[in-house]
């Protein structure tokens, strides 16, 4: 070694091991590092396995410290902050427990490979102390995490599930991580840990930061444990244990939130059940999370397609299919022209197969549907007709039949501009039966025409599914402004906060891309109505709501901030191109669109 290294004060410094040139020398003393480790007391330790904790997130395929025992030096610090309090409150050692977990779950979320030496190395034991809450949630979080990856794979699964009650305690993690989080930090910032302020913001932030990172944590927080309780539900001896009412009721809230986008959560988990015979059973018989079921599936959530898959899994099992049918099958019909969904292609098409299928083999789930459901059926099938008939007409008698079509749809602008909604709305179904089923752009406009009427009838759930086949025909799905916002309405009119939230932030995303000028935000300005809405649902969808009214953080109307009351400026009215030239005080629909999508 040289001069420079040898005149560091500490023998077996851990930065200077990781600066030897000779590679046999580097791997005896990092092997021997953390070897000792565990069993030195001096101050400064932190700082070693902060590196660590670096290096594995930032090379965690690499395998020279796997093979160099880190797993087991790491199980060890676990073992050593749980038993030994003393050292535990020592210097900075109140931080080893958290990055040592942390580091476990680096390493293991890649490899199969790693992941078998780590349990090999004995981490299990030590990680389910921390998911019991021996420490507190911050550890948690990084426990389930590593506990979510080793369950992953095939070959160490069963060492997990072996520890039978990492399963029970992943689903109290999941019911009560929020208010864990909301009760032992967020409440009262005076009362804050001070290590858990550093790792929150990396002692770069303050109070708000602080407040914004644990917000995130604790959705990471719930969302992991639903993941690895999405491990356990892939084997059918578990389901027993997780499909109990009690829990199932809460999956459909449990979305992760805006800062927790990325993760299916408790849709994911349904879908999982969803998936085995012996989960759509308990999922069947709960109205709510049916309801709920319906309500993603034709949100603009990107775990849309989880939602569907669970619908269709349920109508074609025969002994779920009469319990769901007349809920299911309404949604269902409005989402058949979607093409593709993210990955999932022709989505529209397996769709009306099922529903065909299913409907020829349950002769007995038809009588279930009410009136209004079998017309819908009726005209998706004629519908179905109609296009196959369009392809063999001539081009003049599809033309003819476009230029009725807009004729029609003009003498309903006529009667919604003189206040006649329920004859416009006439006139744009009336349109809409004349348009050819190709002319997709005019239907769009069509669709969200006559939702609007809806809207201003106070019937947003016949808005809803008008919008919402909009928006299927819209390409790219999900993205046509103006539905967004009379579909963001509507479901305020509900109470569906998430919802009309998740549509709302979509409807300024569009119209800040749009290149239509009487969509497009004008010097990037968010319009007011719009703003308005979104600050309203994201108060009602915030992830600590409900625990801060159970602690008194909050009043249930409005918190003593600016109320949306839905009566005022735009709140009601479309976002056509009046509304958002002139601040939304007009009420109009949309009169045309061309191959830009520009109303005329």
């Amino acid at each position: 070694m040289d001069k420079a290294l040898s005149d560091c004060p500490y023998p077996g410094c851990f930065f200077c091991v990781m600066k030897e040139g000779n590679p046999s020398k580097r791997r005896a003393s990092i092997l021997k590092f953390f070897r000792e480790l565990p069993s030195l007391d001096d101050d400064g330790q932190v700082l070693p396995i902060s590196g660590l904790w670096n290096t594995a997130m930032a090379h965690p395929n690499d395998p020279e410290f796997i093979e160099l025992g880190i797993f087991e030096c790491m199980a060890s610090l676990i073992w050593k902050g749980l038993k030994n309090r003393r050292w535990l409150s020592h210097d900075q050692n109140i931080y080893i427990p958290y990055y040592a977990a942390h580091i476990i779950g680096s390493y293991t979320m890649n490899m199969e490979e790693f992941a078998e030496r780590a349990v090999h190395a004995g981490v299990i034991p030590p990680l389910i102390e921390l998911l019991r809450g021996r420490l507190t949630w911050v550890e948690q979080r990084v426990a389930v995490r590593a506990l979510g990856h080793l369950a992953t794979y095939s070959s160490t699964f069963s060492s997990v599930a072996g520890h039978g009650e990492i399963l029970e305690l992943s689903i109290q993690l999941a019911v009560s991580s929020l208010e864990i989080v909301y009760s032992h930090f967020y409440q009262y910032v005076d009362r804050r840990l001070s290590y858990h302020c550093d790792l929150l913001t990396r002692g770069m932030g303050g109070v708000e930061m602080e407040s914004r990172k644990a917000e995130e944590w604790s959705s990471q927080l719930q969302c992991w444990s639903l993941q690895l309780i999405n491990c356990f539900a892939f084997k059918p001896e578990f389901l027993s244990s997780i499909c109990k009412p009690e829990f199932l009721v809460k999956l459909p809230g449990m979305w992760g939130g805006l800062v927790n986008e990325n993760s299916p959560a408790g849709i994911g988990l349904l879908r999982t059940i969803c998936h085995h015979k012996m989960g759509r059973g308990p999922v069947a018989n709960c109205p709510v999370i049916i309801e709920a079921l319906c309500n993603i599936a034709c949100s603009s959530d990107d775990w849309q397609y989880m939602a569907i898959d669970c619908l269709l899994w349920l109508i074609q099992d025969s002994s779920t299919c009469h319990k769901v049918v007349e809920k299911a099958v309404p949604v269902l019909v409005d989402l058949t022209e979607i093409s593709n969904l993210g990955d999932q292609k022709k989505v529209g098409d397996s769709i009306i197969t099922v529903l065909e299928e299913c409907l020829q083999a349950q002769s007995g789930a038809w009588s279930l549907l009410s009136s209004h459901t079998k017309d819908q059926i009726e005209e998706l099938l004629s519908s179905r007709q109609r296009l196959k008939w369009e392809k063999t007409m001539p081009k003049e008698d599809l033309h003819i039949k476009q230029a009725t079509s807009l004729v029609v749809k003009l003498e309903g602008n006529s009667l919604f501009s003189s206040g006649n909604i329920s004859g416009a709305a006439s006139k744009y179904s009336e349109a809409l039966a004349l348009c050819p089923m190709r002319s997709k752009k005019e239907r769009v406009v069509l669709y969200s025409n006559r939702a609007q009427c809806h809207l201003l009838l106070q019937q947003p759930l016949v808005a809803i599914s008008d919008a919402t086949r909009a928006l299927c025909l819209h390409s790219p799905i999900n993205r046509h402004a103006k539905s967004l916002w009379r579909r963001a309405q509507a479901y305020d009119m509900l109470g569906l906060e998430k919802e009309s939230l998740l549509d709302a932030i979509l409807f300024i995303n569009e119209c800040s891309q749009s290149s239509d000028p009487d969509l497009s935000l004008r010097q990037n300005k968010v319009p007011d109505y719009a703003e308005r809405l979104v600050k309203k649902q994201m108060r009602a969808a915030w992830l600590f709501r409900e625990a801060a009214i159970k602690h008194g953080g909050v009043h249930c109307e409005g918190d003593g901030h600016e109320v949306y009351d839905g009566q005022d400026d735009s709140e009601w009215e479309t976002a056509s191109e009046s509304d958002i030239g002139n601040d939304g005080k007009e009420s109009q629909v949309d009169e045309e669109e061309d191959d830009d999508e520009r109303r005329v």
